[in-house]
């Protein structure tokens, strides 16, 4: 059996996602769990960055329009937030797009809407 991709890494951002779910529980909007979640980051010293732009092209053509995920955090891994009752295979298609275009091999979806907890999961591509 093969070793997990970033296993201390992910080990390190779900405990940083545990703690704001425990803390704030389920009700708010993304973009407080996403405030919180990078205060949390920053306490445990994780590197990140919080809606990183990210360039796309058509046909060699570079689009004005940009992807912007909600963290890339140790430079390698996408975390996408969500707060929704149940994830869908859209918010899966989102993180995979961001996971093509980066050519990053790893991504954590994260949904704090649901209950009775927090779910998530790593997609490797």
């Amino acid at each position: 059996m093969s070793e997990l991709l970033y296993k201390e890494e992910v080990y390190v951002i779900a405990g940083a996602m545990f703690e704001v779910y425990k803390t704030l529980g389920i009700g708010f909007l993304e973009p407080i769990y996403q405030e919180a979640l990078a205060v949390e980051f920053t306490k445990r010293s994780i590197p990140f960055e919080r809606e990183k732009p990210l360039e796309l092209y058509y046909k060699d053509v570079l689009l004005e329009k940009k992807y912007c995920p909600d963290f890339v955090c140790f430079g390698e891994i996408i975390l996408e937030l969500k707060v929704l009752p149940k994830l869908s295979n859209i918010e899966v298609a989102q993180l995979l797009n961001y996971l093509k275009i980066t050519k990053m091999k790893l991504g954590v979806l994260a949904n704090f809407g649901s209950t009775p907890h927090l779910e998530w999961k790593r997609y490797v591509l």
